[in-house]
């Protein structure tokens, strides 16, 4: 009988849920529009997917560790702005390194600024990173203007021209490039996969999402943990945020404000629980993928592009409830 309860709760998991989700949507898009099903919707897919993947996994993280972060847009837009307005008044040099680099300085500080506000000074995180956002977005608009750069320096464009593979459609001709950027989010997915699973820190991440009182106690030194986790969120953010104006061709002081509660609610349907101590990378994998694939595919079903931010919101309504009842489930189980 036990065996058979660990068999229904695994093929009911959130997980497994999400994946029988994804394969109805495919196999409707497939029915409707047979190009579903070419490799340029893949590559398609996984060009959207790469900016969704990064911030996911940096939300990811700090919501392990009992926090929220909603200032990694703001923050984000900071640190693609601050680099293309120095080079464009002679003020830096061009260079992926310096372009890169600058940006994750930018995360650097407003990270600490994070950390300090949620560790020292205790502030709930969501006002906290509610405080930091305003002061990244209003500030920047105050300070540079709210110029759009339409133009890359050519580092950035030819980082821009490097591809992995090239599909070319053989029925229109029409090329489908996969850039190498493609890789930033499959190594950090590994990477922090291996680091929350083998080491102490993400046992630690997990002790102080748990209960910051039991990992004090356990020897877990939670300031410092908190730090690690809006710091990385920060500068993680910001490197994302380059690799969104190379890909897009576009800096502007609002190009990413109200991606966060998509971003949220990808972690939330994969797993992950605002209350801390709970989620997988790979959860938070099908959970972009979902979001994904539901964004960018929609009008495939026929689906007016006015509708399509309901059918995402029920998607996420969807996905969360069933998380829900699949918490409820486990607990009723002694499982937790």
């Amino acid at each position: 009988m036990e065996k058979k309860q660990k068999l229904l709760l695994g093929l009911t998991s959130t997980p497994m849920i999400l994946i029988y989700v994804m394969a109805v949507f495919c196999l409707i898009a497939a029915l409707r529009q047979p190009a579903f099903l070419s490799p340029a919707t893949l590559i398609n897919l996984c060009r959207a997917g790469i900016f969704t993947m990064c911030f996911a996994i940096c939300e990811m993280v700090v919501i392990i560790s009992g926090g929220i972060d909603v200032s990694f847009p703001a923050i984000g837009c900071v640190a693609m702005y601050v680099p293309m307005w120095l080079y464009n008044h002679d003020m830096g040099v061009d260079s992926v390194f310096f372009f890169f680099g600058v940006a994750m300085l930018i995360g650097l500080v407003f990270g600490i600024l994070n950390g300090v506000l949620v560790s020292f000074l205790k502030l709930p995180p969501l006002i906290a990173t509610l405080a930091t956002s305003s002061v990244a977005s209003g500030g920047l608009i105050m300070l540079l203007g709210t110029r759009e750069y339409t133009s890359l320096p050519p580092s950035l464009d030819a980082l821009y021209s490097v591809n992995l593979i090239t599909f070319t459609d053989p029925a229109t001709g029409f090329k489908y490039p996969l850039t190498i950027l493609i890789l930033v989010p499959v190594f950090l997915c590994i990477i922090v996969a291996l680091i929350m699973k083998y080491t102490m820190l993400g046992r630690g991440l997990y002790a102080i999402g748990g209960d910051k009182n039991a990992a004090r106690v356990a020897g877990f030194n939670v300031i410092v943990l908190q730090f690690i986790a809006y710091i990385f969120c920060s500068v993680m953010a910001s490197a994302t945020a380059m690799i969104y104006t190379t890909l897009m061709h576009s800096s502007t002081t609002t190009a990413l404000m109200g991606e966060e509660m998509i971003i949220i609610a990808a972690c939330v349907v994969g797993g992950c629980r605002l209350t801390g101590g709970h989620g997988s990378v790979g959860g938070t994998i099908l959970g972009v993928l979902l979001i994904t694939l539901v964004r960018n595919n929609l009008n495939m079903l026929g689906i007016p592009t006015s509708w399509q931010t309901f059918a995402v919101g029920l998607v996420l309504l969807l996905g969360a409830v069933l998380s829900s009842i699949q918490a409820r489930r486990i607990e009723k189980m002694g499982k937790i």
